[in-house]
Protein backbone atom coordinates (compact mmCIF):
# COMPACT_ATOMS: atom_id res chain seq x y z
CA UNK A 1 0.00 0.00 0.00
CA UNK A 2 1.42 3.44 -1.09
CA UNK A 3 1.47 6.27 1.78
CA UNK A 4 0.10 8.70 -1.02
CA UNK A 5 1.04 11.38 0.31
CA UNK A 6 1.68 10.63 3.32
CA UNK A 7 5.10 11.31 3.21
CA UNK A 8 7.85 11.90 6.44
CA UNK A 9 10.17 14.34 4.98
CA UNK A 10 11.43 15.53 8.78
CA UNK A 11 14.40 16.75 9.45
CA UNK A 12 14.81 14.11 12.21
CA UNK A 13 17.50 15.23 14.81
CA UNK A 14 18.02 13.00 17.95
CA UNK A 15 18.64 14.68 21.47
CA UNK A 16 22.51 15.17 20.38
CA UNK A 17 21.81 16.02 16.77
CA UNK A 18 23.84 18.57 14.67
CA UNK A 19 27.42 19.45 13.18
CA UNK A 20 29.58 21.81 11.63
CA UNK A 21 28.89 21.90 7.85
CA UNK A 22 31.35 21.46 5.24
CA UNK A 23 30.09 23.53 2.21
CA UNK A 24 33.57 22.01 0.15
CA UNK A 25 32.35 18.12 0.74
CA UNK A 26 35.30 17.48 2.74
CA UNK A 27 35.32 15.43 5.59
CA UNK A 28 38.22 16.02 8.63
CA UNK A 29 37.95 12.30 9.59
CA UNK A 30 39.41 8.97 7.80
CA UNK A 31 37.54 6.52 6.61
CA UNK A 32 38.83 3.99 9.72
CA UNK A 33 37.54 6.58 12.44
CA UNK A 34 33.95 6.88 10.53
CA UNK A 35 33.65 3.27 10.63
CA UNK A 36 34.56 3.19 14.29
CA UNK A 37 32.24 5.62 15.00
CA UNK A 38 29.01 3.83 13.41
CA UNK A 39 30.04 0.62 14.73
CA UNK A 40 29.83 2.66 18.11
CA UNK A 41 26.16 2.61 17.20
CA UNK A 42 25.59 -1.04 17.34
CA UNK A 43 23.97 -1.49 20.65
CA UNK A 44 21.44 1.66 19.70
CA UNK A 45 20.94 -0.10 16.79
CA UNK A 46 19.90 -3.15 18.44
CA UNK A 47 17.62 -1.30 21.34
CA UNK A 48 16.04 0.36 18.05
CA UNK A 49 15.28 -3.11 16.48
CA UNK A 50 13.95 -4.50 19.20
CA UNK A 51 11.81 -1.37 20.29
CA UNK A 52 10.19 -1.61 16.99
CA UNK A 53 10.26 -4.94 16.20
CA UNK A 54 9.46 -6.63 19.18
CA UNK A 55 9.04 -4.10 21.93
CA UNK A 56 6.45 -1.39 23.51
CA UNK A 57 6.55 0.32 19.75
CA UNK A 58 5.40 -3.03 18.25
CA UNK A 59 2.34 -2.22 15.36
CA UNK A 60 2.45 1.18 16.54
CA UNK A 61 3.18 2.13 12.46
CA UNK A 62 0.42 -0.28 11.59
CA UNK A 63 -2.42 1.03 14.04
CA UNK A 64 -1.42 4.59 13.98
CA UNK A 65 -2.13 4.42 9.88
CA UNK A 66 -4.92 2.50 10.01
CA UNK A 67 -6.43 5.07 11.94
CA UNK A 68 -5.60 7.59 9.95
CA UNK A 69 -6.21 6.04 6.63
CA UNK A 70 -9.75 4.81 8.27
CA UNK A 71 -10.57 8.03 9.64
CA UNK A 72 -9.85 10.22 6.65
CA UNK A 73 -9.76 8.07 3.87
CA UNK A 74 -8.55 8.73 0.01
CA UNK A 75 -6.97 12.57 0.26
CA UNK A 76 -6.59 13.97 -3.15
CA UNK A 77 -4.90 17.47 -4.12
CA UNK A 78 -7.29 20.06 -3.18
CA UNK A 79 -9.78 17.76 -1.56
CA UNK A 80 -11.65 18.41 1.86
CA UNK A 81 -10.34 15.17 2.65
CA UNK A 82 -6.93 17.06 2.20
CA UNK A 83 -7.74 19.89 4.67
CA UNK A 84 -8.73 17.08 7.33
CA UNK A 85 -5.63 14.99 6.79
CA UNK A 86 -3.52 18.42 7.13
CA UNK A 87 -5.62 18.86 10.37
CA UNK A 88 -5.06 15.33 11.44
CA UNK A 89 -1.51 15.24 11.42
CA UNK A 90 -0.82 18.76 12.43
CA UNK A 91 -2.44 17.46 15.54
CA UNK A 92 -1.12 14.25 16.07
CA UNK A 93 2.64 15.61 15.55
CA UNK A 94 2.01 18.11 18.66
CA UNK A 95 0.60 15.23 20.95
CA UNK A 96 3.78 12.99 20.05
CA UNK A 97 5.79 16.58 21.44
CA UNK A 98 7.42 17.75 18.73
CA UNK A 99 9.16 20.83 18.38
CA UNK A 100 8.24 23.86 15.88
CA UNK A 101 4.93 21.59 14.38
CA UNK A 102 4.11 24.33 12.00
CA UNK A 103 1.89 24.89 8.68
CA UNK A 104 3.55 26.06 5.41
CA UNK A 105 0.85 28.11 3.00
CA UNK A 106 0.89 26.67 -0.14
CA UNK A 107 -1.28 26.15 -3.34
CA UNK A 108 -1.80 22.66 -4.50
CA UNK A 109 -3.86 21.91 -7.86
CA UNK A 110 -7.69 21.18 -7.79
CA UNK A 111 -9.25 18.15 -9.98
CA UNK A 112 -11.99 16.54 -9.37
CA UNK A 113 -12.98 13.13 -10.74
CA UNK A 114 -17.12 13.62 -10.61
CA UNK A 115 -19.78 11.12 -11.39
CA UNK A 116 -18.60 8.45 -14.13
CA UNK A 117 -19.37 5.43 -15.93
CA UNK A 118 -19.05 3.59 -18.83
CA UNK A 119 -21.31 0.92 -20.73
CA UNK A 120 -20.87 -1.24 -23.76
CA UNK A 121 -23.73 -1.23 -25.81
CA UNK A 122 -22.33 -3.83 -28.59
CA UNK A 123 -22.19 -6.64 -28.95
CA UNK A 124 -23.91 -6.41 -25.94
CA UNK A 125 -24.93 -4.65 -22.29
CA UNK A 126 -21.90 -4.81 -20.29
CA UNK A 127 -21.09 -2.09 -18.03
CA UNK A 128 -16.98 -1.01 -17.64
CA UNK A 129 -15.04 -0.58 -14.37
CA UNK A 130 -12.89 2.82 -15.36
CA UNK A 131 -11.22 5.33 -13.12
CA UNK A 132 -11.28 8.75 -14.76
CA UNK A 133 -7.40 9.58 -14.76
CA UNK A 134 -5.75 13.11 -12.93
CA UNK A 135 -6.61 16.14 -14.88
CA UNK A 136 -8.64 14.36 -17.41
CA UNK A 137 -11.64 16.61 -19.04
CA UNK A 138 -15.28 15.93 -18.65
CA UNK A 139 -17.04 14.69 -21.50
CA UNK A 140 -19.94 16.41 -22.97
CA UNK A 141 -23.05 16.09 -20.23
CA UNK A 142 -24.79 13.95 -22.51
CA UNK A 143 -21.84 11.48 -22.69
CA UNK A 144 -19.83 10.07 -25.89
CA UNK A 145 -21.21 6.81 -27.56
CA UNK A 146 -19.68 5.68 -29.97
CA UNK A 147 -17.18 3.02 -31.48
CA UNK A 148 -14.33 1.58 -30.19
CA UNK A 149 -10.71 1.02 -32.16
CA UNK A 150 -8.58 -1.67 -29.84
CA UNK A 151 -4.34 -1.24 -30.29
CA UNK A 152 -1.98 -2.64 -28.08
CA UNK A 153 0.56 0.18 -28.84
CA UNK A 154 0.94 3.26 -30.26
CA UNK A 155 2.76 2.13 -32.66
CA UNK A 156 -0.52 0.28 -33.93
CA UNK A 157 -1.90 3.28 -33.26
CA UNK A 158 -0.42 5.91 -35.41
CA UNK A 159 -0.65 2.70 -38.33
CA UNK A 160 -4.47 2.91 -37.90
CA UNK A 161 -4.87 6.15 -37.82
CA UNK A 162 -7.32 6.38 -40.29
CA UNK A 163 -9.64 4.28 -38.56
CA UNK A 164 -9.34 5.76 -35.14
CA UNK A 165 -11.24 9.17 -36.20
CA UNK A 166 -14.28 9.26 -34.33
CA UNK A 167 -13.63 6.60 -31.94
CA UNK A 168 -13.00 5.73 -28.62
CA UNK A 169 -8.96 4.07 -28.62
CA UNK A 170 -8.81 1.53 -26.12
CA UNK A 171 -5.54 0.95 -25.44
CA UNK A 172 -4.15 -2.81 -24.11
CA UNK A 173 -0.51 -2.99 -24.09
CA UNK A 174 1.07 -5.52 -22.03
CA UNK A 175 2.24 -5.02 -19.12
CA UNK A 176 6.06 -5.17 -18.47
CA UNK A 177 7.18 -2.68 -15.98
CA UNK A 178 5.95 0.00 -14.33
CA UNK A 179 8.17 2.94 -15.82
CA UNK A 180 7.79 1.47 -19.58
CA UNK A 181 4.45 0.90 -19.75
CA UNK A 182 3.06 3.53 -17.64
CA UNK A 183 3.81 6.12 -20.78
CA UNK A 184 0.42 4.79 -22.20
CA UNK A 185 -0.80 5.90 -18.84
CA UNK A 186 0.62 9.20 -19.34
CA UNK A 187 0.56 9.68 -22.82
CA UNK A 188 -2.84 7.99 -23.96
CA UNK A 189 -4.64 10.47 -24.74
CA UNK A 190 -2.96 13.05 -25.99
CA UNK A 191 -1.94 10.13 -28.73
CA UNK A 192 -5.31 8.65 -29.39
CA UNK A 193 -6.21 12.86 -30.18
CA UNK A 194 -3.76 13.12 -32.54
CA UNK A 195 -5.14 10.32 -34.74
CA UNK A 196 -8.86 11.96 -34.22
CA UNK A 197 -10.21 10.23 -31.25
CA UNK A 198 -13.03 11.13 -29.21
CA UNK A 199 -11.99 9.34 -25.70
CA UNK A 200 -9.42 7.45 -24.68
CA UNK A 201 -9.50 4.16 -21.83
CA UNK A 202 -6.13 2.97 -20.72
CA UNK A 203 -5.94 -0.81 -19.33
CA UNK A 204 -4.61 -0.59 -15.79
CA UNK A 205 -0.84 -0.20 -15.65
CA UNK A 206 -0.55 -4.02 -13.48
CA UNK A 207 0.65 -7.36 -13.89
CA UNK A 208 -2.56 -8.56 -11.89
CA UNK A 209 -5.97 -7.47 -11.60
CA UNK A 210 -9.92 -8.73 -9.90
CA UNK A 211 -11.09 -6.13 -12.62
CA UNK A 212 -9.87 -3.15 -10.90
CA UNK A 213 -9.01 -0.02 -12.31
CA UNK A 214 -5.86 1.56 -11.56
CA UNK A 215 -6.02 5.04 -11.95
CA UNK A 216 -3.61 8.14 -12.25
CA UNK A 217 -2.10 10.95 -13.42
CA UNK A 218 -1.19 12.23 -17.25
CA UNK A 219 -0.37 14.88 -19.05
CA UNK A 220 -2.33 16.93 -22.60
CA UNK A 221 0.23 18.94 -24.71
CA UNK A 222 -0.98 22.45 -25.64
CA UNK A 223 -1.26 22.19 -29.52
CA UNK A 224 -2.89 18.65 -28.72
CA UNK A 225 -7.40 18.74 -28.32
CA UNK A 226 -7.56 17.41 -25.22
CA UNK A 227 -10.17 14.22 -24.97
CA UNK A 228 -11.30 12.92 -21.97
CA UNK A 229 -9.40 9.61 -20.44
CA UNK A 230 -9.95 6.86 -17.73
CA UNK A 231 -8.50 3.63 -17.06
CA UNK A 232 -10.22 0.14 -17.35
CA UNK A 233 -9.50 -2.87 -15.96
CA UNK A 234 -6.88 -5.79 -17.40
CA UNK A 235 -9.80 -7.76 -17.96
CA UNK A 236 -12.40 -5.20 -19.90
CA UNK A 237 -9.45 -4.37 -22.00
CA UNK A 238 -8.85 -7.88 -22.84
CA UNK A 239 -12.38 -8.72 -24.01
CA UNK A 240 -12.72 -5.83 -25.45
CA UNK A 241 -9.18 -6.84 -27.42
CA UNK A 242 -10.41 -10.55 -27.86
CA UNK A 243 -13.84 -9.18 -29.74
CA UNK A 244 -11.93 -6.53 -32.19
CA UNK A 245 -9.67 -10.08 -33.08
CA UNK A 246 -12.86 -11.24 -34.07
CA UNK A 247 -14.51 -8.56 -36.07
CA UNK A 248 -16.93 -7.50 -33.95
CA UNK A 249 -18.24 -4.23 -33.86
CA UNK A 250 -18.00 -2.56 -30.28
CA UNK A 251 -19.66 0.48 -29.18
CA UNK A 252 -19.42 2.29 -25.47
CA UNK A 253 -20.86 5.05 -24.16
CA UNK A 254 -18.75 7.22 -22.05
CA UNK A 255 -19.46 9.85 -19.24
CA UNK A 256 -17.02 11.90 -17.09
CA UNK A 257 -17.94 14.29 -14.99
CA UNK A 258 -14.54 15.74 -14.22
CA UNK A 259 -13.73 18.92 -13.28
CA UNK A 260 -10.30 21.08 -12.81
CA UNK A 261 -10.93 24.07 -10.21
CA UNK A 262 -7.95 27.07 -9.88
CA UNK A 263 -5.28 25.66 -7.66
CA UNK A 264 -6.72 25.37 -3.72
CA UNK A 265 -4.79 27.04 -0.84
CA UNK A 266 -3.40 24.30 1.49
CA UNK A 267 -0.36 23.52 3.93
CA UNK A 268 3.11 21.74 4.18
CA UNK A 269 3.23 20.23 7.83
CA UNK A 270 6.64 20.48 8.89
CA UNK A 271 7.60 19.24 12.28
CA UNK A 272 11.15 19.09 13.97
CA UNK A 273 13.66 17.36 16.76
CA UNK A 274 15.88 20.32 17.69
CA UNK A 275 19.54 19.12 18.14
CA UNK A 276 20.63 20.26 21.43
CA UNK A 277 24.39 20.85 20.14
CA UNK A 278 23.83 22.81 16.60
CA UNK A 279 20.08 23.95 16.84
CA UNK A 280 20.49 26.32 14.35
CA UNK A 281 20.47 23.49 11.75
CA UNK A 282 16.81 23.68 10.36
CA UNK A 283 17.89 25.03 6.68
CA UNK A 284 18.31 23.20 3.49
CA UNK A 285 22.04 24.35 3.89
CA UNK A 286 22.67 22.11 6.74
CA UNK A 287 20.39 18.67 5.97
CA UNK A 288 22.48 16.01 6.18
CA UNK A 289 19.87 13.45 3.88
CA UNK A 290 16.10 13.93 2.22
CA UNK A 291 14.42 10.08 2.77
CA UNK A 292 10.99 9.21 1.40
CA UNK A 293 9.07 5.77 1.17
CA UNK A 294 6.54 6.45 -2.06
CA UNK A 295 6.81 2.27 -3.10
CA UNK A 296 5.09 0.13 -0.23
CA UNK A 297 5.82 -0.84 2.89
CA UNK A 298 6.92 -4.16 2.43
CA UNK A 299 9.49 -6.06 3.79
CA UNK A 300 12.93 -4.42 3.56
CA UNK A 301 15.69 -4.78 1.95
CA UNK A 302 17.75 -1.41 2.30
CA UNK A 303 18.15 1.67 0.76
CA UNK A 304 18.29 3.33 -2.19
CA UNK A 305 20.47 6.49 -2.32
CA UNK A 306 21.75 9.49 -4.38
CA UNK A 307 24.85 11.13 -3.38
CA UNK A 308 28.88 11.38 -3.33
CA UNK A 309 30.91 8.31 -3.90
CA UNK A 310 31.89 9.38 0.11
CA UNK A 311 28.75 9.86 1.39
CA UNK A 312 27.22 6.11 -0.37
CA UNK A 313 30.62 4.73 1.65
CA UNK A 314 29.48 6.01 4.66
CA UNK A 315 25.60 5.22 4.30
CA UNK A 316 26.98 1.65 3.57
CA UNK A 317 28.55 1.42 6.77
CA UNK A 318 25.40 2.58 8.98
CA UNK A 319 23.24 -0.13 6.80
CA UNK A 320 25.53 -3.30 8.24
CA UNK A 321 24.00 -2.15 12.16
CA UNK A 322 20.46 -3.54 10.09
CA UNK A 323 21.89 -6.80 9.72
CA UNK A 324 19.66 -8.13 12.38
CA UNK A 325 16.83 -7.58 10.46
CA UNK A 326 18.74 -8.48 6.84
CA UNK A 327 18.75 -4.96 5.51
CA UNK A 328 21.89 -3.69 4.86
CA UNK A 329 21.82 -3.12 1.33
CA UNK A 330 22.58 -0.46 -0.87
CA UNK A 331 20.82 0.64 -4.05
CA UNK A 332 21.59 2.73 -6.75
CA UNK A 333 19.63 5.93 -6.61
CA UNK A 334 17.35 6.90 -4.24
CA UNK A 335 13.05 7.41 -5.94
CA UNK A 336 10.59 9.75 -4.71
CA UNK A 337 9.07 13.19 -6.54
CA UNK A 338 8.88 14.54 -3.13
CA UNK A 339 12.33 14.40 -2.34
CA UNK A 340 13.88 14.91 -6.06
CA UNK A 341 14.01 18.92 -5.38
CA UNK A 342 16.50 18.65 -2.56
CA UNK A 343 18.70 15.39 -4.06
CA UNK A 344 18.77 18.21 -7.65
CA UNK A 345 20.48 20.71 -4.76
CA UNK A 346 23.24 18.32 -4.18
CA UNK A 347 21.01 17.11 -0.69
CA UNK A 348 21.96 13.08 -0.07
CA UNK A 349 18.62 11.47 -0.59
CA UNK A 350 17.47 8.41 0.36
CA UNK A 351 14.09 5.35 -0.44
CA UNK A 352 13.09 2.66 1.55
CA UNK A 353 13.94 -0.45 -0.85
CA UNK A 354 11.45 -3.46 -0.12
CA UNK A 355 9.65 -6.39 -1.93
CA UNK A 356 7.32 -4.43 -4.42
CA UNK A 357 6.69 -7.68 -6.45
CA UNK A 358 2.31 -6.92 -5.57
CA UNK A 359 2.62 -3.11 -4.97
CA UNK A 360 0.93 -2.31 -8.69
CA UNK A 361 -1.58 -4.67 -7.73
CA UNK A 362 -3.06 -2.41 -5.58
CA UNK A 363 -1.52 0.85 -6.89
CA UNK A 364 -3.51 3.99 -7.29
CA UNK A 365 -6.73 1.30 -7.21
CA UNK A 366 -9.39 1.10 -5.05
CA UNK A 367 -7.83 -1.95 -3.19
CA UNK A 368 -5.51 0.38 -1.97
CA UNK A 369 -6.74 0.03 1.95
CA UNK A 370 -5.25 -1.36 5.21
CA UNK A 371 -5.83 -4.97 4.44
CA UNK A 372 -3.08 -4.53 1.82
CA UNK A 373 -0.52 -3.57 4.68
CA UNK A 374 1.05 -6.19 7.27
CA UNK A 375 2.34 -5.24 10.49
CA UNK A 376 4.91 -7.32 10.43
CA UNK A 377 6.66 -5.86 7.66
CA UNK A 378 5.86 -2.07 8.77
CA UNK A 379 7.88 -3.03 11.86
CA UNK A 380 10.61 -3.87 9.54
CA UNK A 381 10.73 -0.58 7.78
CA UNK A 382 10.09 1.55 10.79
CA UNK A 383 13.03 -0.13 12.54
CA UNK A 384 14.94 1.01 8.69
CA UNK A 385 13.96 4.63 9.07
CA UNK A 386 14.63 5.05 12.53
CA UNK A 387 18.39 3.33 13.05
CA UNK A 388 19.63 5.33 9.76
CA UNK A 389 17.75 8.32 10.99
CA UNK A 390 19.27 8.66 13.94
CA UNK A 391 22.57 7.68 13.21
CA UNK A 392 23.01 10.26 10.69
CA UNK A 393 21.42 12.80 12.98
CA UNK A 394 24.05 11.77 15.93
CA UNK A 395 27.01 11.56 13.92
CA UNK A 396 29.51 14.30 14.40
CA UNK A 397 30.18 15.33 11.15
CA UNK A 398 27.51 16.04 8.17
CA UNK A 399 27.49 13.43 4.75
CA UNK A 400 29.47 15.11 2.43
CA UNK A 401 28.01 16.47 -0.72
Amino acid sequence: MKYLFLVFLMNLLSQYAGKPLRRDGSYPKSFEDIKNEIAGYTDIAKAIIDLAVHGKAQNRSYERLAVFADTIGPRLSGSKNLDAAIKYMFSALQKDGLENVHLEPVKVPHWERGEEFAMMLEPRNQSIAILGLGNSVATPPEGITAEVIVVASFDELHKRAQEAKGKIVVYNEPFISYGETVQYRVRGAVEAAKVGAVASLIRSITSFSIHSPHTGGQSYQPDVPQIPTACISVEDAEMMSRMSFRGTKIVVHLKMGAKTYPDSPSFNTVAEIVGSKYPEQENISNFDIVMESDEGTFKPSGLGFTGSAKAREIVKEIMTLLQPINATDVYDNADGTDIDYWMRDGVPGASLHNDISKYFWFHHSQGDMMTVQDPNQMNLCAAVWTVVSYVIADMEEMLPR
